[in-house]
């Protein structure tokens, strides 16, 4: 049973990286890093990893002795719908996504993909936020 991690190439998606890379050791599971966007997959997207950052995130995974595996999925309509879709199908034990903050209109307007995880994923689900520092760096 793997950990699933919902991965952005932000601060909330490295802190939801960092606790996966725990979760996973603590409980001596493999994990499997989901980077997925709405729609089909177009260049510039800033929800997905470029090659350089999918190899520094296996780089760092290889490091700490994690058995892993990277997917970028390819026209799921959300997100959120590929981080359950693949944790049905691979039986995760856990699901760790990163939360960022969005206005009450940004709420409405794009949905929340860690609202739609929580509310239907079939196991637990850890959500985490960047360290503030990190976040604030990140940003300028």
């Amino acid at each position: 049973m793997p950990v699933i991690v919902g991965y952005v190439p932000t601060a909330v998606g490295e802190a939801a990286l960092e606790r996966g890379i725990h979760e996973a050791s603590l409980r001596g599971e493999r994990l499997i890093i989901v980077n997925a966007s709405a729609g089909d997959a177009v260049e510039g997207d800033s929800a997905l990893a470029t090659t350089a950052a999918v190899s520094r995130v296996a780089g760092q995974l290889e490091n700490a002795g994690i058995e892993h595996e990277i997917r970028q999925p390819q026209r799921s309509h959300s997100p959120a719908e590929a981080l359950l879709s693949i944790a049905a199908a691979d039986a995760a034990s856990l699901i760790v996504i990163g939360l960022r903050r969005r206005s009450p209109v940004g709420k409405i307007l794009f949905g929340s993909t860690a609202q739609e995880v929580l509310l239907n994923a079939d196991c637990p689900v850890v959500a985490v936020k960047p360290d503030r520092r990190q976040s604030r760096r990140t940003a300028g």
